[in-house]
């Protein structure tokens, strides 16, 4: 049983999405990357709980905590929630990281099938509800991702008021939650940031992609991660760095390459993002981008500082917007033209450009030409760095500054 929360800030944009699913007979799975802040919604859920009903049994479950490490395998978790169920009140069980546990859904579809709690627990893969799992929980489970924060969040944890100077301090050190806690003068903030985020990619490197995926070339898989920090935005596909690496006499298959890919994919480090035609929303299988999840992360392996690459982080911190308001999200091609971002949510669309500066006549002329194209009403956006960019041309496009982009909702 947990006795005490710890404290914690609100996660409100996640927190009300899962709120009406609390009590109902459905497994809530909140996924994301590691330290990303999936136990701090736990733990607001758990006091939402308490607040409706005081004697409400809450089991807990935190794998990465020692007092828990006798839960290893399906049985282990099985006799240890159903010993601590208590007859006649409401159980809630919440179990943290739970792709530690081996074979953890048989444990999850007994306890579902014998109806005596409401389930949720996170997990930090994103193939976690794969095979058996989700053979058998068909339909009896919703899943929610939970990224690291993003702007407005960014403002709201360290209590800063938007500006182009907070806007590239995120840029700078991206959104992962406890660096907000960190006692640290304004002049060794940035430091302190990046070794936190070091240790944070070494920890998801060795136990999210290491070990579950059982890579063996470490090195090419460090290589290709600074590949894609180096190339965020770029229009990418496994053939073409398997050709690259053969210049660089380096001998390796273009399978091992997809492989490694989809292993940084299901650990949440980077975004695939697929290109798709704008008219019917046609599918590519070559040409994808890849975007990072958290841009602190992305910042620690470049090889540029974050100042020499702001055209790359702008670009990121719009999919991430994009993406953390629920949209599905595509690179689009309008012939031979390319749109930087189409998003969908609920049948709605809208189409994003992303630059550093727009100020110079064929930058403008580009990014609106591009947008000025699609022949249809939704909503088109330019977005860039540019000081007090605020505009609609006479076609409807919307300029904006990119830190008011990311304060609009949608």
């Amino acid at each position: 049983m947990m006795e005490t929360i710890p404290e914690y800030i609100p996660r409100d944009l996640y927190f009300e999405r899962i709120r009406p699913f609390i009590g109902s007979h459905i497994i809530k799975i909140l996924a994301g990357q590691r330290r990303a802040g999936k136990s701090y919604v736990l733990y607001q859920l758990m006091d939402e709980i308490r607040r409706g009903d005081a004697g409400a049994a809450i089991i807990y479950i935190n794998t990465e905590f020692a007092k828990f490490r006798q839960i290893r395998t399906d049985g282990d978790l099985y006799d240890f929630v159903s010993s601590r169920l208590i007859p006649g009140q409401k159980n809630f069980v919440f179990i943290d990281e739970i792709q530690d546990i081996s074979d953890f859904e048989r444990a999850v579809r007994s306890l579902y099938a014998e109806e005596n709690c409401d389930i949720y627990f996170t997990g930090s893969n994103a193939h976690l509800l794969s095979g058996e799992f989700a053979t058998y929980l068909a339909g009896r489970y919703i899943q929610f991702q939970i990224h690291p924060l993003g702007y407005r969040e960014f403002l709201n944890f360290y209590h800063l008021e938007n500006s182009t100077g907070t806007l590239r301090k995120y840029l700078r050190i991206g959104g992962m939650p406890y660096l907000a806690s960190l006692p640290s003068p304004p002049e060794e903030e940035d430091h302190l940031a990046r070794e936190y985020l070091k240790n944070v990619y070494e920890s998801i490197l060795l136990r999210d992609v290491l070990i579950r995926e059982n890579i063996r070339n470490i090195r090419f898989l460090e290589n290709l991660a600074e590949y894609l920090a180096d190339n965020t935005g770029n229009v990418f596909s496994a053939n073409n760095i398997s050709k690259y690496l053969k210049n660089q006499k380096i001998q390796i298959p273009v399978q091992t390459v997809i492989t490694y890919l989809a292993a940084l994919e299901k650990s949440f480090i980077v975004h695939r993002v697929s290109r798709a035609e704008v008219g019917g929303l046609k599918i590519f299988e070559i040409g994808e981008k890849y975007y990072f999840e958290d841009i602190g992360l992305r910042n620690i392996l470049a090889r540029n500082p974050p100042a020499l690459d702001m055209a790359k982080l702008v670009e990121n911190a719009v999919y991430l917007f994009l993406i953390q308001r629920g949209f599905t999200v595509y690179v689009g091609k309008a012939g031979d033209k390319e749109i930087d971002f189409i998003a969908e949510k609920e049948g709605a669309r809208l189409y994003v450009q992303a630059a550093w500066r727009i100020s110079d006549e064929a930058t403008y002329k580009r990014e609106l030409g591009n947008l000025e194209n699609i022949p249809d009403n939704f909503p088109k956006y330019v977005v860039s760095m540019e000081e007090d960019l605020s505009a609609v041309t006479a076609t409807g496009i919307i300029c904006m500054n990119l830190k008011d982009f990311l304060m609009m909702e949608i």
